[in-house]
């Protein structure tokens, strides 16, 4: 296996822009699958998120790119990723390794307006990097014609057939030339993934890298026991957020749209640096909130699991799964945000005990035992005193009527208790301060206040 990037047979343009970005050694996958691409061969590349997948794609393609030029709105390649967030970060990528190229790169995403699309596929566009729906919607508008793609990238196909886009793939790929260069990227093989491959690959090259939904050496994983209800979890988590040593900045994950809005909410009047990512989020909130963490403006992310798949955020120091995710798979892609390329990383997943059985499937699935540590058990007398800091009932339940629950499921009711505790105690609810947003005199009870870095920014 070669050493550097210099011996792949990348053209000297790329090779100098992949040094400009500090790169001297090709991951595993970038390795081998480069020579494949810049061969014309049809591949299907198995590895998971943090592998460096996406260059082991856009190297190649950018060195193939040198020759010929687009035409209006017939793109020369096509790459689609399942989710908005993925899109622009392979858009970043050609911006960053394209640098001594002129290229004309396109991005086609919900939540963007047409005008600044169509002048672009206008232009004619080398690289046109989509999520299905928007260029199933532009297709239609007749504003792309895919009769010139010359190479097809699939990313993510596996996230792509959990999010129904298969019927919208098979559409695409029928409006395509038979005679292209297919390449195909997915963490996992299930069967629908393979029918698909087996219908539109020709004598594809298959590379693999890693044992297939392994985690890596790198990550700390740990278990925490908590209760069931949700203010249990919540306090669990504060508890484990302010323990953990050596936090930089962490992603939260929660198995429900929902979900993911409220626990973003508890964590801000708790105090802490935090924004949430999730699919009802309209696309100038979505990248803002990246930006704002990738920037490290904010210290917490709270995601769900379509929201999250395949963030190139490379230095997450600590993941927490809220939520044990019900599948295992999901384990893997979660706790993949943290120790990426080589570094070291903690992953910890809270445990109520409705979740022995997703437990059990993870470490069957990943072949290693989880240690359990101790976590302080929230005190329902605790809880229920931190949860009295949020704001007045009247205020707080308007807008919690107007969110729709996700997937029909029932809107988070407080137990009988603590209904009837709570006019006897509105009175004394303390004032919490101008600018942390934290009661300082008893939401905390013995843990101690919230560590300075986790704080969120005067003024929020």
């Amino acid at each position: 296996m070669t050493q550097d990037f210099s011996g792949l047979g990348l053209s000297s343009k790329v090779t100098d822009a992949v040094a400009a970005a500090g790169y001297t050694k090709p991951t595993d996958i970038q390795a081998q699958a480069i020579p494949h691409v810049l061969e014309k061969k049809d591949l299907i590349g198995i590895a998971q998120t943090g592998t460096g997948k996406t260059a082991s794609f856009v190297l190649p393609m950018l060195t193939l790119l040198e020759s010929g030029r687009a035409r209006a709105r017939m793109p020369r390649t096509l790459i689609l990723e399942p989710t908005r967030e993925l899109a622009a970060q392979v858009h970043e990528n050609f911006e960053k390794y394209g640098k001594n190229h002129r290229l004309s790169v396109a991005l086609l995403i919900g939540g963007v307006s047409f005008e600044e699309q169509n002048k672009k596929l206008d232009r004619g566009a080398d690289v046109l990097i989509a999520t299905p729906g928007r260029l199933l919607d532009q297709f239609d508008r007749g504003r792309v014609l895919l009769t010139g793609v010359d190479i097809l990238v699939i990313d993510e196909a596996d996230r792509m057939l959990d999010m129904g886009f298969i019927p919208d793939i098979e559409r695409i790929i029928s409006l395509l030339p038979p005679r292209r260069q297919t390449l195909f990227f997915s963490a996992t093989m299930p069967p629908e993934i393979q029918k698909l491959t087996a219908r539109f690959l020709r004598d594809p090259v298959k590379v693999e890298v890693a044992r297939q939904n392994s985690t890596a050496e790198t990550i700390d994983q740990r278990l925490v026991k908590t209760g069931n209800k949700p203010e249990d979890k919540r306090e669990t988590l504060r508890q484990q957020l302010r323990a953990a040593e050596n936090l930089t900045n962490a992603i939260i994950f929660s198995n429900r749209k929902r979900d993911v809005a409220t626990l973003a909410r508890s964590l801000q009047r708790h105090g802490f640096s935090v924004g949430a990512l999730h699919g009802d989020m309209d696309q100038k909130s979505r990248m803002e909130t990246l930006d704002q963490f990738k920037s490290n403006k904010l210290t917490l992310l709270v995601a769900s699991d379509v929201a999250a798949r395949g963030l190139d955020i490379p230095a997450v120091s600590h993941v927490f799964n809220f939520d044990a995710p019900t599948h295992a798979e999901d384990y893997v892609h979660r706790i993949g945000r943290t120790g990426r390329a080589g570094r070291s990383g903690v992953a910890i997943t809270l445990v109520a005990p409705s979740d022995a059985k997703h437990i059990d499937a993870i470490t069957k699935l990943i072949q290693r035992e989880i240690p359990y540590v101790s976590g302080k058990p929230a005190a329902a007398e605790e809880t229920h005193a931190e949860e009295t800091a949020k704001p007045s009932r009247s205020r707080r339940g308007k807008a919690e009527a107007k969110s729709k629950p996700d997937h029909g499921e029932r809107a988070e009711q407080p137990a009988p208790a603590e209904q009837a505790a709570k006019p006897a105690r509105k009175a004394k609810t303390p004032r919490p301060d101008k600018v942390t947003g934290i009661d300082a005199s008893s939401p905390f009870g013995a843990d101690g206040p919230v560590p300075a870095f986790l704080l969120r920014p005067t003024g929020r």
